[in-house]
């Protein structure tokens, strides 16, 4: 028999780690999480990264295993992700993957091209045509070169169109065309699919703004400007590119108000949440389930019970 995995998906503040955590106390499960932000120190107000005492009784993997200086790939992700799921089958529990990173869980699942390495060189190039044209003419300049992804993208996601096109002018082939010929995983475990999906939409919209709330009541600025003082660290870092982080750097810097940059981060978190749901609704196989509903976590353990055999 395959050994198991649980991918457990869904958008920003749909509830993943409150179910995760439930899920633990019902099944011998090791939790990896699978968060592009959550993988920084310092960056714990913003990312919303369970406190010490969540971490101490239900320990998560791959959080706080970079400093925001450093950047952190979805290849980084798979290696460090696979090392930790075959070490949590060797023990004969049951990896339990969390997070709203799509990229990473496309990724391990399907599979991830051998990409050209970065180029400094070319990443600043971009980056002052960004600051004189704008990310939205990045984007129309990406729809040229490589429209299957430039269609995937926000006109303002200026971490993924740097990549794309940072790939394409270094290889001269579209970012698409590689991940086409990326190998397929093998040797893997057989992966249970399990997605929050919280409706009506304007449910979840709701949580996403008392969630804001509540990050800049606990010293979301603070944490931010802390953060701006480490040497080496810009607004371009891939980690300041998160969402909330990157429009309350700009209010740090005087260009808008901290309204503004409210108003902003929650515009931004709104948008990463569709752009989660749309990633969701390609996936194949996936069990849906509302966190919200009453016995939601017992409707969840009872699919997984059934699907772990």
């Amino acid at each position: 028999m395959s050994a198991k995995a649980i991918l457990l998906m869904g958008p920003t503040a749909s509830g993943k780690t409150d179910i995760a955590i439930s899920l633990c106390k019902r099944f011998p499960c090791d939790v990896i999480s699978v968060d592009s932000a959550l993988v920084y120190r310092g960056m714990d107000i913003g990312t919303a990264k369970p406190d010490a005492q969540t971490l101490l009784r239900t320990p998560h993997q791959l959080i706080d295993i970079r400093d925001p200086e450093e950047s952190y790939s979805a290849g980084d992700f798979v290696r460090d992700a696979r090392l930790a799921i075959d070490a949590s089958i060797a023990k004969g529990r049951i990896p339990l993957l969390v997070g709203g990173t799509m990229m990473y869980f496309r990724a391990l699942t399907r599979g991830i091209a051998d990409l050209p390495a970065g180029d400094s060189r070319v990443r600043k190039a971009i980056d002052e045509e960004a600051s004189r044209l704008g990310w939205p003419a990045m984007h129309a300049e990406l729809m040229t070169a490589d429209p299957v992804i430039a269609a995937r993208l926000n006109p303002n996601d200026s971490q993924r169109i740097q990549r794309a096109l940072e790939v394409f002018r270094v290889s001269g082939k579209p970012l698409s065309a590689w991940q086409r010929e990326g190998e397929l995983p093998t040797g893997g475990p057989d992966y249970i699919k399990v997605a929050l999906q919280i409706e009506p939409r304007k449910v979840l919209h709701e949580r996403i703004e008392q969630r804001l709330a509540n990050m800049i009541r606990l010293g979301f600025a603070a944490e931010v400007r802390t953060l701006r003082a480490r040497p080496g660290l810009t607004r371009n870092s891939s980690s300041m590119r998160s969402v909330g982080y990157r429009q309350f750097w700009t209010y740090l810097e005087g260009e808008c108000s901290a309204d503004e940059a409210r108003d902003r981060a929650l515009y931004a978190t709104r948008q990463l949440a569709k752009r989660q749901l749309t990633w969701l609704r390609s996936e194949q196989g996936v069990y849906l389930a509302d966190p919200l509903e009453a016995r939601a976590i017992d409707t969840i353990s009872k699919h997984l019970a059934d699907k772990l055999g």
